[in-house]
């Protein structure tokens, strides 16, 4: 069992990452101050899944508790199941000094979170992630949100987990793709900040996603390490946070495009987003034509999509594309910003990128 710190000073907490702790769960929320009530959101398949071993851990541990499941996938990040949510917990009488769990990836994580956030003007909750994506990136560092049509995650709230219990038992239950999903925020780290991590990925990640557990808690491990001590230096995304955002601007375009369906996964979307990300950089200059030729041999390698024709179905021109990027969240005064990068490990924040080189890479990837 790996333990990590979130340094926020008092709304610091723990991310602690190993094998069975969903079975130690009860014991666990003791530690962080749970006394009374516990209540539990999570979507179905997941219920179907963990929800019993949870129930069973906070039992043990003289919790009483209460549970919700949702439905599974992206639409639930919405305005009907946020306000179902919310009257769920009044109806539970949830009180500050409870715990409400987020158990399940990243979609019931940024829904709890946020419900969280606005419930009696903040409520405490655990994040129990389920998927690597979760486990990796949208349970650690407070980010809460529910999508719009205007575009992803533009509805929200920043509100820090008391903890994240990471259970890298739970991912043995995902599919091929779901683990690969949350697989290219794994990647992302190494690109954004950490070349050696990604030469690691580069020989090992293979053995991640075969189902190597030591591997597995290291690669999360490492993950969270570079995702807390950003959030620690940046907690509301001011600056430097917005290098976590590497791939983000694409995918949010393509997520929307495709109707924040099953047709591209978030993680998915992260990973076409990376390879385009490095195409534009070495377009203009800022990196060698190699390191995007990395970035696709990897995702290759491990058959994650790394370009536009990858994905299912129709999809909008590159200027509808870049029109829909400008609903993101990184925009400032009408200026779109890019994560573009000086190489692997190396990426930065800018306005200064050619629309035009853009339109370009989008078009080329479309095939």
């Amino acid at each position: 069992m790996e333990t990590l710190r979130v340094e926020l000073g008092a709304r610091a907490y723990d991310i602690v990452i190993g094998e069975g702790l969903l079975a130690q769960a009860g014991r666990h929320l003791a530690d962080v101050g749970g006394s009374g009530k516990v209540v539990v959101i999570t979507d179905e398949n997941v219920g179907r899944l963990h929800l019993g071993a949870l129930e069973a851990a906070l039992r043990d541990a003289g919790f009483q508790s209460a549970a919700l499941q949702l439905p599974a996938g992206e639409a639930t990040k919405s305005w009907p199941h946020f306000s179902r949510t919310v009257d769920w917990l009044l109806a539970q009488k949830v009180e500050r000094g409870d715990l409400v769990v987020a158990l399940g990836g990243g979609v019931i994580g940024d829904l709890v979170g946020f419900a969280a956030a606005v419930l009696r003007r903040g409520v405490r909750y655990v994040q129990i992630p389920t998927s690597l994506l979760a486990q990796v990136d949208s349970s650690v560092g407070g980010k809460t949100a529910i999508n719009s049509e205007h575009g992803k995650n533009l509805i929200g709230a920043f509100h820090q987990p008391s903890l994240v219990l990471a259970d890298i038992t739970a991912l043995g239950t995902l599919s091929a793709r779901d683990f690969l999903a949350g697989y290219g925020e794994v990647m992302k780290y190494g690109l954004l900040g950490d070349a050696d991590f990604f030469g690691w990925l580069e020989e090992n990640a293979p053995d991640l996603a075969a189902g190597n557990v030591e591997k597995r808690i290291y690669a999360v491990k490492r993950s969270c390490e570079m995702k807390a001590a950003i959030v620690a230096r940046d907690e509301t995304e001011q600056g430097e946070r917005a290098l976590l955002n590497l791939g983000h601007t694409f995918c949010h375009a393509l997520e929307a495009a495709t109707g924040y369906s099953d047709r591209l996964l978030h993680g998915e979307g992260v990973a076409v987003g990376c390879a385009l990300a490095f195409e534009v950089s070495a377009r203009i200059g800022l990196c060698s034509q190699e390191d995007p030729s990395r970035v696709h041999a990897h995702l290759a390698q491990m058959g994650l999509k790394r370009d536009l024709r990858d994905i299912p179905g129709d999809l909008p021109g590159a200027d509808r594309l870049i029109e829909l990027m400008g609903q993101d969240k990184k925009v400032v005064k009408g200026t779109l910003n890019f994560i573009m990068a000086r190489g692997i490990g190396e990426a930065f924040v800018t306005s200064d990128v050619d629309l035009g080189i853009v339109k370009a890479v989008l078009q080329e990837s479309a095939g």
